[in-house]
């Protein structure tokens, strides 16, 4: 008789069979695949060529790295801490304050890997449901004052939200801080999606001391496989974060050469990313209109991506994703981002070249029939 597979196997194989699909279409996982600038490009090479990766970083980052992630972000004085990827980041900060005996307060939806770091140091999660129009599928500074006491070490707030797009405005950001201020907790600015937003406010702005912004060159820059990110905090907390660090020996010394590349080149890059971005939302936009029953409930997105609606079409959101995975297209089904509110909705991103889209919206009639019939179906992750 043979013997399951463990869970986590099964996962990586699932990702192993998306990653060896000749000409995938990656629309599931909000990565950035627009041609890269040939600065970026240009700077990876040097670095390789000049045998760079022979070598440690130091441990924080490359000190011009550092310096332009803080003047990026508009916080002088702060410190960056270069890490690898902007999940590094956070779970260095559940490490440092969550235990058994504290929680973390988040939204519903929200990104779920810190949740799950905050678990395995003791701690529980409460998760504020905000999948309603009746908030304007946001949290409000009622409902978060309603769930924090003094048990509560970190308030998380993904902004723009993956996988809705809203963002908050700066007299929320104000609201929020000041909760978490008055419970004693840490308000932890999860901004990997800020440069897709318009009038994005990062925490440290309103409230330099307590809180904390977590960035990422993933979904930007499209660095995603590289691995970089960094935290940047006030001088006290950063320091307290530092001792929780586990990339002792640096990030990617390629990944920051492309990383401090990019930066410099950012004005002109993002332009380019976010037309892009703008068109292939208004083309998925046309193309669910015209289909009975799917609906995109958050226009517009403030990250690269959008949720569109099933439910009202008789559609499971992984039969969708099932038929699209057959055409050679991922998309993600809600269920990966939300237990609660996953059977509502399926994510597509939107920063990838314009034909994948074009292909995704000639299909949708065709994919949407399909999934009527499709019920067996193999494990999504």
């Amino acid at each position: 008789m043979s013997k399951p597979q463990a869970a986590a196997l099964v996962r990586n194989r699932y990702f192993d069979e998306l990653s060896a699909t000749p000409g995938l279409y990656w629309l599931g996982q909000n990565t950035n695949h627009i041609e890269s600038h040939p600065a970026v490009r240009e700077a990876m090479l040097r670095s390789i060529e000049a045998g760079e990766f022979n070598a440690y970083a130091p441990p924080l980052g490359f000190e011009a790295l550092r310096e332009a992630i803080v003047a990026d972000l508009g916080t002088p004085g702060a410190e960056a801490l270069v890490t690898e990827g902007g999940v590094n980041a956070l779970a260095m900060i559940c490490r440092a304050r969550c235990k058994p005996g504290t929680t973390l307060v988040t939204t519903d939806p929200t990104w779920k890997w810190p949740c799950l770091f905050a678990r395995q140091q003791g701690a529980e999660v409460i998760e504020i449901p905000i999948y309603d129009p009746a908030c304007n599928y946001r949290l409000t500074p009622e409902a978060l004052k309603a769930h924090v006491d003094e048990r509560t070490a970190i308030v998380y707030l993904v902004d723009p939200n993956n996988p809705l797009g809203i963002r908050y405005t700066r007299e929320e950001i104000e609201s929020f801080a000041a909760i978490a201020r008055d419970c004693g907790a840490l308000l932890v600015h999860d901004c990997t999606y800020r440069d897709f937003a318009d009038g994005h406010t990062p925490a440290l702005h309103v409230a330099p001391k307590g809180t904390v912004v977590s960035t990422s060159f993933s979904k930007w820059l499209g660095l995603a496989g590289l691995r970089i990110g960094a935290l940047v905090a006030a001088p006290d907390l950063f320091e307290e974060l530092a001792q929780t660090s586990t990339s002792v020996l640096g990030a990617s010394v390629i990944a920051q050469r492309a990383a401090q590349a990019g930066l410099s080149v950012k004005a002109e890059w993002m332009k380019k990313v976010r037309s892009v971005d703008r068109s292939n939302k208004a083309m998925i936009q046309e193309a669910a209109a015209a289909i009975e029953g799917l609906a995109l409930p958050i226009m517009p997105s403030h990250g690269n991506f959008l949720v569109l609606e099933t439910v009202a079409a008789g559609i499971r959101p992984e039969a969708l994703v099932e038929c699209y995975r057959r055409q050679g297209i991922m998309i993600r089904q809600g269920t990966y981002h939300t237990q609660r509110f996953g059977d509502r909705f399926v994510k597509i991103s939107t920063s990838v070249p314009q034909a994948w889209v074009e292909k995704l919206c000639t299909l949708l009639p065709d994919m949407v029939a399909q999934a009527r019939t499709l019920n067996d179906l193999p494990p999504q992750f």
